[in-house]
């Protein structure tokens, strides 16, 4: 469980608590309301629905394309990071 969590599971909650307060705290300082964000998400999607598929399609290339050299270094990275323990 360790492997895939990247630490223990009570080590990372703390983490992402700890993190959580503090993104909370810069969103409150910035007078973001969670809402926003998912408004704007669900803006995103429904303009990205209108564009066509030729634009999907385009989006899909490039999600692939960024992919291409994000997950293999990504798995390297954490390859490394359990080898190291």
């Amino acid at each position: 469980m360790e492997r895939v969590l990247g630490g223990s599971p009570l080590g990372v909650l703390i983490r992402l608590v700890v993190t959580s307060f503090i993104v909370g705290v810069i969103l409150t300082a910035l007078n973001i309301d969670p809402q926003d964000i998912v408004h704007w998400v669900e803006e995103r999607f429904r303009y990205l629905s209108t564009l066509g598929f030729d634009t999907v399609e385009n989006l899909i290339q490039i999600l692939i394309l960024g992919a291409v050299i994000v997950v293999p270094v990504w798995l390297v990275l954490r390859v490394l990071r359990i080898m190291s323990r």
